[in-house]
């Protein structure tokens, strides 16, 4: 559902670019997943499972010759992961009658919306390159989501596009509770991964708000950077919305 942060290119010039986007996450969620759901698949097939899906061998669209099909990400369901996505067509019929009434659209506009119909569901979000880097942080969050320490973890394959990277994103339940929201980081962050994250609420993805889009709306709700010289190492995490820091 994040076809722009999978994307990892710089913005793109044109304005209310985030219907292309939109488009093209929907493809990527359409297309066929690879799934290890621990709930189901025994916990001895895991190593083969990650070793023959790496991020960086297995193509968007496909191998040359219908070796293979496209792929829309490779995702680890958690053991206590229980699926609540809300009322996401009440929220799409709220958002065209609230574009319809002429009412600005803001951050805490969205936020009332979401918390009506129950659409609340977030993730933080990593980019990086294609070869180890991906495989290496990929490992460490799928591991992560096995043991239950993630609800749910999914990443982007590769893209033919040599300059787009890959994503992973880890998931949580209420994007409106900062403390679980910080504590997926946490989780995150002891895996080893040390890269910039930035956190995404759902409500987002199901209304299309991209970046590039015509409300002008940051679709990232807050960012962390992993600091080497604290003792101990921590992350420092920024409210975008506010711009207040939390750590």
């Amino acid at each position: 559902m994040e076809e722009e942060e999978a994307s990892g290119e710089a913005e793109a010039a044109e304005p209310f670019s985030a219907e292309i986007y939109a488009a093209e996450a929907m493809a990527a969620d359409m297309d066929p997943w690879v799934l290890f759901d621990t709930r189901k698949t025994p916990r001895a097939e895991f190593d083969g499972w990650l070793e023959s899906n790496r991020p960086s061998q297995v193509s968007r669209f496909g191998e040359e010759g219908g070796l293979s099909g496209p792929v829309g990400w490779i995702a680890v369901v958690g053991p206590d992961h229980s699926p609540s996505v809300g009322d996401v067509s009440g929220l799409q019929e709220s958002w065209e009658k609230l574009l319809a009434s002429g009412r600005p659209i803001s951050f805490q506009t969205v936020k009332e919306l979401a918390l009506n119909h129950g659409v609340l569901t977030g993730k933080w979000l990593m980019h990086l390159d294609t070869g180890f880097k991906v495989d290496h942080a990929w490992e460490c969050i799928a591991r992560a989501t096995l043991d239950g320490k993630i609800s749910l973890a999914k990443v982007s394959p590769r893209d033919p596009k040599p300059e787009n990277k890959h994503v992973i994103c880890a998931y949580n339940q209420n994007f409106t509770d900062e403390d679980q929201v910080m504590r997926l980081d946490a989780a995150i962050r002891s895996t080893g991964v040390k890269c910039p994250l930035s956190y995404k609420p759902d409500v987002y993805t199901y209304l299309g708000i991209y970046r590039n889009n015509r409300w002008k709306l940051c679709p990232t709700i807050y960012e962390s950077k992993f600091d080497l010289e604290c003792v101990p190492r921590r992350s420092h995490i920024i409210n975008k919305v506010t711009n207040l820091e939390f750590t």
